[in-house]
């Protein structure tokens, strides 16, 4: 078949011959599919081709989405400092304190990490410097529950304290100087020992006894008058007794 077409193409070309040209052409013309472009000799030329190309867009995807990535976390990291060490502690926390702090420390870490600026940084530092204090008694609004001689109170009851407790159980005793309840309380086990050895030894020390101390803090110059010998009287009673 092919050498038939080759001779037509001989006559068209007004020789009386064939050539092996003719013949190549020919064949090269009825082997080629229709679909394959004029570029490509084969089908194998063609998918050779679409693999070069293929792996050509996948890498200018990849550069794409890799610059794309880059600028993202430009733009997020862009107010962060250069280091973690160059966060900037606040003027409210002691600096040394921070610098053993594992707390403070992770905190650093994180916002670091995160790209946190510097007034994120601080942000949540105060969030949680917010949140202690929450649960922090209100010293000066228990203070003011225990009135005028309030000051005085304390004072006896915290001697008290240091008079019958050890050192290990002072720490603990003295959660309870932070409210107004936990002065009463010692004022109550206070006012059951009066009558106990430990009272009688205490008067017999001073002199007055701490019913004539709390006698006295009901005399206008105590709580009135604001008389300072008469204050200083029965603060100095209350200081025998409880030293």
């Amino acid at each position: 078949m092919s050498t038939e077409e080759a001779v037509q193409v001989a006559e068209a070309d007004g020789r009386d011959f064939v050539t092996e040209e003719d013949v190549q052409s020919v064949e090269s013309t009825t082997d080629r599919p229709e679909w394959l472009p004029e570029k490509y000799n084969t089908g194998e030329d063609l998918a050779k081709a679409y693999k070069e190309l293929e792996s050509k867009l996948g890498t200018k995807e990849e550069d794409i989405r890799n610059s794309i990535i880059e600028e993202i976390q430009n733009e997020a990291f862009s107010e962060r400092p250069e280091t973690v060490g160059d966060y900037e502690i606040p003027e409210s926390i002691n600096s040394e304190e921070a610098s053993d702090n594992e707390l403070f420390q992770w905190w650093a870490n994180h916002s670091f990490e995160n790209g946190f600026s510097q007034a994120e940084f601080e942000q949540g530092i105060q969030m949680y410097a917010d949140a202690i204090s929450q649960n922090e008694p209100d010293i000066e609004a228990e203070t003011q529950k225990l009135g005028d001689n309030a000051n005085t109170r304390i004072e006896a009851a915290s001697m008290f304290a240091h008079k019958i407790f050890s050192e290990e159980q002072i720490p603990a005793i003295e959660r309870l100087f932070e409210s107004a309840e936990g002065v009463m309380v010692m004022e109550t086990i206070m006012e059951k020992m009066k009558d106990s050895s430990f009272a009688a030894d205490a008067q017999a020390t001073s002199g007055v006894s701490e019913k004539q101390l709390r006698e006295m803090m009901n005399d206008p110059r105590y709580w009135k008058d604001r008389d300072p010998l008469f204050i200083k009287e029965v603060t100095e009673g209350f200081q025998q007794i409880y030293k």
